[in-house]
């Protein structure tokens, strides 16, 4: 090697720390804003901190965890080079599954795998998903900025996040409270969350052929603003009702739709009813169906078709769900029952009848 040559380096394979070390910089205005109490410490250790301590009020507390990501939504993120929604999207995703058993979320993590580090973007990112642990009344204590060229291309990337709860052993909810007579609540959706779509830019994009700025009169906006809609988090508004209320199970419906999701908190002997008549499915679902061609019970199986939480309570319950629901700005309905499993009834859950104007 000659005095005016040099050897390998990182950036030379295509990894900037200068980059990340400027990414967490401005990261660091976002999580701030997310911290409870019981978090110790700050960006930059090896572990996030979380006092336990405050445990000592449960008589036997249970910790919840969950994992998830946004899946090919990011792709949309990424098209329209806008990044500061997509972290919420993500917290919603952990943070629901975790309210389902009755938890509360305490803290989340995050991974951001990216081809290339871009300060802004990467903040962007955090951004959106301090905005949802805000939203979700719990802190984001730590994650992991990955930079991986060669497998991901400057501008694309991909993200997850696991979230941890806690909840009283006496009140877990979940299949163990249902029984018949309940009534099933439904909890509208904001759009399409976070799932199903492969199978919506399938149609809309590869299928149709049409582009994220087109001007969609059901939406009034355009395609990619709809597509990018967050997705509602109903954490603290489950943990209200479980404080106003009995409350037996919730189910958030995310991908296998609304009655597979359901089905995974109805017990073997019983099953849910649940009605379609009882609302009509938001614009884009119904533009999906119409454009894709396609049969709703194929429609049903992968998108939430307008129901993002359900609520499984006693009948006695039910005034007291929607009046908290409707103090809080959550659209609410009666959207079916729970019975005996009977020949005609199989186990889990079914809808029936059709949907207005669908």
């Amino acid at each position: 090697m000659t005095s005016n040559e040099t050897g390998a380096t990182y950036a030379a394979a295509g990894v900037d720390i200068e980059a990340g070390d400027r990414a967490v910089e401005l990261m660091k205005q976002w999580v701030k804003k997310t911290n409870r109490p019981e978090v110790l410490g700050g960006l930059g250790g090896f572990a996030g901190l979380f006092d336990a301590s405050a445990f000592k009020r449960y008589e036997r507390p249970l910790l919840a965890s969950a994992t998830d990501g946004v899946g090919t939504k990011v792709a949309i993120a990424q098209a329209m080079d806008k990044h500061d929604t997509i972290g919420h999207d993500l917290v919603g995703m952990v943070v629901d599954d975790l309210v389902v058993c009755g938890a509360e979320p305490l803290f989340m993590t995050d991974y951001i795998c990216v081809g290339k580090v871009v300060p802004e973007r990467v903040a962007a990112i955090v951004k959106g998903i301090a905005e949802g642990c805000t939203l979700a009344g719990c802190s984001l204590i730590g994650g992991e900025t990955a930079e991986h060229p060669g497998l991901l291309g400057p501008d694309e990337y991909d993200v997850a996040g696991a979230g941890t709860g806690v909840v009283e052993a006496d009140a877990l909810l979940g299949a163990d409270r249902v029984r018949a007579g309940d009534v099933v609540i439904a909890m509208a959706a904001s759009g399409l969350h976070s799932n199903g779509y492969s199978l919506v830019r399938h149609v809309l994009l590869n299928q149709a052929g049409w582009k994220l700025d087109r001007q969609v009169e059901e939406f009034g906006r355009t395609l990619g603003e709809e597509l990018l809609e967050p997705t509602r988090i109903y954490t603290l508004d489950c943990l209200a009702l479980t404080r106003a209320t009995e409350i037996h199970a919730f189910s958030h419906v995310t991908g296998g739709g609304l009655a597979a999701n359901l089905a995974r908190v109805i017990p073997d002997h019983l099953h849910a009813r649940l009605d379609r008549g009882t609302w009509s499915p938001l614009p884009v679902f119904q533009t999906v169906a119409k454009v894709g061609a396609m049969q709703t019970l194929e429609i049903e199986k992968t998108l939430n078709m307008g129901v993002g939480m359900v609520a499984v309570v006693p009948p006695e319950s039910v005034d007291v769900v929607l009046s908290v629901l409707e103090d809080r700005g959550v659209e609410a309905w009666l959207l079916g029952d729970v019975v005996e499993r009977d020949a005609e009834h199989d186990g889990g859950a079914t809808l029936y009848n059709a949907y207005e104007a669908f």
